[in-house]
């Protein structure tokens, strides 16, 4: 015998994972990680049991409900799936998914269509940045088609409108939280922010390491993704995290001068293989760091403190993501006033995940 649960799967951004109901899932914690583990087929590296594809980028779950706080909109929980490992991950967030939350939302009824376009307010429950969405949404439906493209997805899509409004110490309760805009680590300097995703920040040279390396490269180099794993280890134990080993966070973003125009390059580890594109709280966190005096990023962009800052192209394996960044990081309280970004968003699959009845025993 076998439960169905009743999802959609979306692609939102980079990304792609399955969207459920809050009220279709066990309000059990550790029933419903059961119950994500056993629909994404983890712990299994393909997992060939569920619809996980093998890659942090598709074991992603999105997990929706309407909102009863004041001013939002939609409640989103996210879950990174780990695909080796019977871990189900709630920390950090997810900006690509998010691009997709407002499409499900509103085609399941959570927010009513506006007209031409539907602005909906979004609360990530694993942060609690709260994120303004536009959604395209002529004759009463949600447009999926459209002639947006971001680098990482093939074609064009309807354009999907994130605006950050807090993302300041999504996890740590702080945009620097060692206090310091640098710290030393193994002899590496290395910068510790928390902007919509806990980041360590590493200049590329000094970890023998251009910057530029395509993701297979970088990954293939075992010394060096061991030497980033202890240095993500020991940051993780400077930011208040704790033991981080069975954790995604903090990422670890590799910085270096731009190549092609933009603003600064990165290379976006997840953390135990490098993004094939970017993650967008990754950009957030990389943008808004360019604008903190005497950080890496800042370093190397040359992005003044005083805002607004304007267009910053992160330049990543395949293209550039943009953020408009209008902020003011040296004040005594720090404030975000625009971090926004566009994505693009497919409702892909619809229908009931099927789950063994003897997952929840």
């Amino acid at each position: 015998m076998q439960i169905k649960i009743p999802c959609v799967i979306m692609r939102g951004g980079t990304s792609r994972g399955p969207f459920f109901l809050a009220s279709d899932l066990p309000q059990d914690i550790q029933q419903r990680d059961a119950v994500l583990l056993a629909a994404m087929g983890s712990p299994h590296e393909y997992q060939v049991d569920g619809i996980g594809g093998a890659t942090p980028f598709t074991s992603k779950v999105a997990i929706i409900s309407k909102s009863e706080r004041p001013g939002i909109d939609v409640d989103y929980l996210f879950a990174q799936v780990i695909v080796n490992e019977k871990i189900v991950d709630t920390k950090p967030n997810c900006g690509n998914m998010l691009g997709a939350v407002g499409p499900f939302a509103i085609e399941q009824g959570i927010v009513p269509i506006q007209g031409d376009t539907t602005t909906l307010t979004i609360f990530n429950v694993n942060t609690g940045a709260v994120v303004d969405a536009i959604i395209e949404t002529p004759n009463g439906q949600v447009q999926y088609e459209g002639v947006a493209q971001i680098d990482g997805v093939p074609g064009t899509a309807a354009p999907v409108l994130l605006n950050f409004r807090s993302a300041i110490g999504s996890v740590t309760g702080k945009l620097l939280p060692t206090g310091n805009p640098i710290d030393m680590i193994d002899g590496v300097p290395v910068s510790c922010i928390d902007v919509a995703m806990p980041m360590v920040h590493i200049y590329g040279p000094d970890l023998g390491k251009t910057g530029h390396e395509p993701p297979a490269e970088l990954d293939a180099d075992k010394a060096f993704m061991a030497k980033m794993e202890t240095i993500r280890l020991k940051a993780g134990l400077l930011m208040g995290l704790g033991d981080v080993s069975k954790m995604v966070v903090p990422k670890v973003g590799i910085l270096s001068e731009p190549m092609h125009g933009g603003t600064i390059t990165s290379r976006y580890f997840v953390p135990y293989s490098c993004h094939k594109a970017h993650a967008v709280t990754g950009a957030v966190c990389v943008a808004s760091a360019c604008a903190i005096p005497g950080t890496v990023a800042a370093k190397i962009s040359g992005v003044s403190a005083k805002g607004p800052q304007g267009m910053i192209d992160i330049e990543h394996p395949t293209g550039k993501i943009t953020i408009d960044l209008d902020a003011d990081l040296t004040a005594d309280t720090p404030v975000i006033h625009r971090a926004a970004l566009v994505r693009t968003a497919r409702r892909v699959f619809e229908g009931n995940i099927c789950i063994p009845a003897n997952v929840l025993n």
